[in-house]
C-alpha cells in the first residue's frame, strides 16, 4: 500500500543527517516511496571552515560541493537504488519559507524531517515545516532506535475529520502489524460544583459520556473493537499529559491532523497538535494532512 510516493527530506550538514538517512531507509517500503528529494537550505552556500578541512579536495562551487557530501552519505548508507532521488542545495534568508515552495514545486506527499535532542540545534525549521507544510510531516528523533513502530498512539477526539485521520492511523497499524492505541483527553467544564456534583463524580461523568462517543466514533471503522484510553487533563499543558501517557502506555509513535474544519485551516494545525510538537522530542510523530484540499490556502499565504 502506498502512502507518499513523493518524500522530501531535510538536511542540515550535521551529523544528523546520518541519522536521518538511516531512518528514512526503515521506512521507505513501508511508506511506498518512489522518489526521494533531499532538501539542504543556507543562508550562504560558502562552505563553513570544518567542511572544508573535512573534504579539502573539493574545490567546486558551494551547491555542487553540497551536493557531493550528500550523495556520499546516501552511497554510505547503501540508499535503496530502486527509489529515484534528487539532491537539490538552496541558499535562502528565510529556510522555512525555501522548504515550503520548494515542496510546492515537488508536489511531495511527505516532508520527513529531523527532530535533536542532544545535539546542537533549536529545532525551529522543523516545528515551522510541520505546522504550516502543504502536505503530511515525519518527525524523526535523534535518540530513538531504528525500526518500525509496534504501537501507535493517535489522540481522539471524535470529530467528523478526525474520522479521516484514524482511518489513515488503522491503514498504518494494519501494514506494519503495529498495535493501535487511541488516546481521548477530557476534562471537567467550569462550574461542576453548581450541579451538586463533587470533582470527581463529574470526572467519572465526562469520562463515561467520552465512552459511549467513542463507542459511535469506532463503529465506523475497520477496529471496533479496540479499547481508547481516557486521560482527565486537570489544567495541565496537553502536549505534556499526552507525552506522559505515551511512556506509561509504552506506545513508540504518534499520529496526528490538521485542524481540518475548513479547506482553509486544513494547512493548520490545531492547538493539542502543536503543543505535542513543542512536548515531544523523544518519539516519532506523523503529522497527516489531506493533500489538496489546502494548496489554494498555501498559494495564497505566499501570494503566488
Amino acid at each position: 500500500m502506498k502512502f507518499f510516493s513523493k518524500v522530501m527530506v531535510g538536511l542540515d550538514l550535521t551529523e544528523m543527517d546520518d541519522i536521518l538517512i538511516k531512518k528514512t531507509i526503515v521506512f521507505l517500503e513501508f511508506l511506498g516511496v518512489e522518489r526521494c528529494y533531499f532538501l539542504h537550505v543556507s543562508k550562504d552556500l560558502a562552505l563553513p571552515s570544518e567542511l572544508t578541512q573535512k573534504y579539502p579536495d573539493l574545490l567546486a562551487s558551494g551547491d555542487e560541493t553540497v551536493e557531493a557530501i550528500i550523495q556520499g552519505k546516501l552511497d554510505e548508507y547503501n540508499f535503496p537504488k530502486t527509489v529515484e532521488t534528487e539532491i537539490i542545495a538552496q541558499e535562502g534568508d528565510h529556510p522555512l519559507d525555501t522548504f515550503l515552495r520548494w515542496a510546492k514545486i515537488k508536489d511531495v506527499d511527505l516532508l520527513i524531517m529531523g527532530r535533536k535532542e542532544t545535539l546542537s540545534g533549536s529545532g525551529a525549521l522543523s516545528n515551522g515545516v510541520a505546522k504550516k507544510a502543504p502536505c503530511s510531516v515525519m518527525l524523526l528523533q535523534e535518540k530513538r532506535p531504528i525500526g518500525l513502530p509496534k504501537k501507535i498512539m493517535i489522540p481522539t477526539d471524535f470529530s467528523d475529520h478526525n474520522h479521516l485521520i484514524y482511518a489513515f492511523g488503522e491503514r498504518i497499524a494494519d501494514q506494519v502489524n503495529a498495535q493501535l492505541v487511541p488516546v481521548h483527553v477530557y476534562h471537567v467544564p467550569h462550574g461542576y460544583s453548581k450541579t451538586g456534583k463533587t470533582f470527581d463524580e463529574f470526572s467519572e461523568i465526562m469520562k463515561e459520556h467520552g465512552k459511549n462517543d467513542f463507542k459511535k466514533f469506532v463503529s465506523k471503522h475497520n477496529h471496533p473493537d479496540l479499547e481508547c484510553t481516557f486521560v482527565l487533563n486537570d489544567g495541565e499543558d496537553v502536549g505534556e499529559l499526552l507525552l506522559k501517557e505515551a511512556h506509561k502506555l509504552d506506545v513508540d509513535m504518534f499520529i496526528m491532523g490538521s485542524r481540518g474544519r475548513t479547506k482553509s485551516a486544513a494547512i493548520l494545525l490545531g492547538s493539542t497538535a502543536e503543543k505535542l510538537i513543542t512536548a515531544n522530542n523523544v518519539l516519532p510523530m506523523i503529522i497527516f494532512k489531506q493533500k489538496g484540499e489546502n494548496m489554494g490556502f498555501f498559494e495564497a499565504l505566499f501570494k503566488i
